[in-house]
């Protein structure tokens, strides 16, 4: 199984935690839970970048079970309305890679070293308001976009998190992701954990760790070496 281009806005779109219009699960929606909103404003407020650990499984149920695995190194940053994000895989299936996703100034990029070709997505611009969702994103901004239910706390890797299930109020969004399940950190405003489900058959679950809020981030965040050869397209 391929973590394809056909995903890429998709993953692109929902990397990171999100609080909004929260409810209990087991009951209708009720009034959102104004102290999860309010620390998320407030760690909005002090957010500038973050890095992390990452190892996503890419699971399809149908027709064949498969899951896909790929590890590396996350890394987020926000200034005024600027928002950057950088994705440097180091193994897929075991094996070693180097494949590289940034999103800067409105574009994805895809770096594929074996391949030695760059994609640009040149329509991501669209999807910027979800990708600025849970690295950094404010309570208010987040309620604009998402309808959620409150799942309540649950400690992931020792830490407390508010687990929280999205739903996007956007139809268009909606045709590509039905779903997130996210666990929090609403002091931090980072996601330790994550469940996007595109389809009812394809998911991906994300597990962040070792985040560091507000650290230094290397120089090759969010770019990627290239060469004479290198070949370029636009999707």
């Amino acid at each position: 199984m391929r973590f394809g281009i056909k995903l890429n806005l998709a993953v692109l779109i929902a990397l990171v935690p999100v609080a909004g219009c929260i409810a209990h699960s087991q009951a209708k929606p009720l009034v959102a839970k104004p102290t999860i909103l309010d620390r998320l404003d407030a760690a909005s407020r002090n957010f500038h970048s973050t890095s992390a650990e990452v190892k996503f499984d890419t699971i399809e149920t149908d027709p064949v079970p498969d899951t896909d695995v790929q590890t590396g190194q996350v890394y987020y940053e926000r200034k005024g309305s600027s928002f950057k994000m950088g994705v440097h895989f180091a193994h897929h299936n075991g094996k070693d890679s180097a494949k590289v996703y940034t999103y800067t100034d409105g574009l994805l990029k895809i770096f594929e070293p074996a391949a030695n070709e760059v994609t640009t997505v040149t329509k991501a611009r669209q999807w910027e308001k979800y990708v600025m969702l849970g690295f950094g994103a404010s309570g208010k901004e987040l309620s604009n976009q998402w309808t959620i239910k409150d799942l309540g706390p649950e400690k992931v890797g020792g830490v407390d998190t508010e687990k929280l299930e999205l739903v996007a109020k956007d139809p268009e969004v909606r045709k590509n992701l039905t779903k997130v399940t996210v666990w929090i950190d609403p002091d931090r405003a980072v996601s330790l954990k994550q469940i996007l489900d595109f389809t009812s058959s394809t998911s991906r679950v994300g597990t962040y760790s070792n985040v560091k809020v507000n650290e230094p981030l290397p120089a090759d965040a969010f770019t990627f070496k290239t060469d004479k050869q290198t070949q370029y397209r636009n999707q």
